[in-house]
């Protein structure tokens, strides 16, 4: 097998759960090659460079290895290889997220009366 369409490579590598959703996600540009938008009709070949988005990450990943055909989860990640520089940037990110988001929560509910001076506190500054 020489190429692969991208969208069916995406599929079988399981990042996405159907090749409906893999080329949605190329479409809306969440997938690029070399920096550019790709279509899902793009052949793609080994040693290939992709830049994949999902939820808070981008990973850029090489393709080490083409298959139409999703099997299971650890034969789809012998297709493709991570970069060095791609793990650093998302641990760094991912470091940073979890440090944005850390602050006391209270130790109960309010009860009654701390919520009607609460809400009594903030009739007061629309006045």
């Amino acid at each position: 097998m020489d190429k692969v369409r991208v969208d069916k490579w995406l599929w079988a590598a399981r990042f996405y759960k159907t090749r409906n959703l893999a080329k949605q996600a190329i479409e809306s540009g969440k997938i690029r090659s070399q920096g550019q938008r790709i279509k899902a009709s793009k052949d793609i070949g080994v040693g290939l460079l992709l830049s994949v988005r999902g939820g808070w990450d981008e990973r850029e990943i090489e393709v080490i290895a083409l298959s139409d055909v999703r099997r299971g989860a650890v034969e789809a990640q012998n297709l493709y290889r991570e970069t060095a520089s791609s793990i650093e940037k998302r641990q760094q990110r991912a470091a940073e997220r979890k440090s944005l988001h850390q602050f006391d929560l209270p130790a109960k509910r309010p009860t009654k009366k701390q919520r009607r001076q609460i809400h009594r506190f903030r009739e007061q500054d629309l006045d």
